[in-house]
């Protein structure tokens, strides 16, 4: 499969926020959302095999992995690493754009979906395959990424709609004002986390961290 970075940083958003994480990020995507802050993973990379991405997590001694991109379930090896890192007991997560379907992902404990649900801002909406919410389990999680009240409102309408039993996640596009976001949450009583990007608060824009 194809893949444009391994590094060991900490985890900067989602319910695993904080905690040292090595990070697999794979190349391509199908989508192109307005805002995307990875756009030097849609053309960089290079092609490893499983056994290859497995040692090179496994020299940083860090017990998470988290599945990265791009978009990782149009890597086709996909579920063959997701299973080899299963069975080498790392805790896994995955981020995916809900544009794929993911009725083939392993149930298992030691194994977290993290569902990016776009909102309008990104452009990307309609390619969205909502039947995934379904298949979320309460240690999964549902995140959206908000950057205006357009976003906020179409993701409150997605909760209300499907109500999932995951944790949800809202997460202000970079740059963007947190407290707004959370003041919203707050005032709707809305069963939601209101998360940043902590490792951009940490070190920037900076790549590999």
């Amino acid at each position: 499969m194809k893949i444009c970075e391994i590094y060991s940083s900490i985890q900067g958003e989602g319910l695993d926020i904080g905690a040292p994480t090595v990070f697999v990020r794979t190349s391509g995507c199908p989508l192109k959302c307005k805002w995307c802050d990875t756009l030097f993973a849609f053309t960089e990379g290079d092609e490893m095999t499983v056994e290859e991405i497995l040692e090179k997590v496994q020299s940083f001694s860090v017990s998470r992995v988290c599945l990265t991109g791009g978009e990782p379930l149009i890597q086709k090896d996909m579920y063959g690493l997701i299973n080899k890192l299963l069975d080498s007991n790392y805790f896994v997560s995955i981020e995916t754009g809900g544009s794929i379907a993911i009725e083939d992902m392993p149930c298992v404990e030691n194994l977290r979906i993290v569902l990016d649900i776009k909102c309008p801002s990104s452009e990307m909406q309609d390619k969205m395959e909502f039947s995934n919410i379904e298949l979320l389990g309460p240690t999964d999680e549902l995140k959206f990424v908000v950057a205006d009240r357009e976003d906020y409102d179409y993701a409150k309408g997605i909760i209300a709609k499907y109500e999932p039993i995951c944790s949800i996640v809202m997460q202000p596009v970079w740059g963007n004002d947190i407290k707004e976001l959370a003041e919203w949450v707050i005032n709707d009583k809305l069963n939601a986390r209101v998360l940043p990007q902590l490792h951009k608060i940490i070190w920037g824009e900076e790549r590999g961290v």
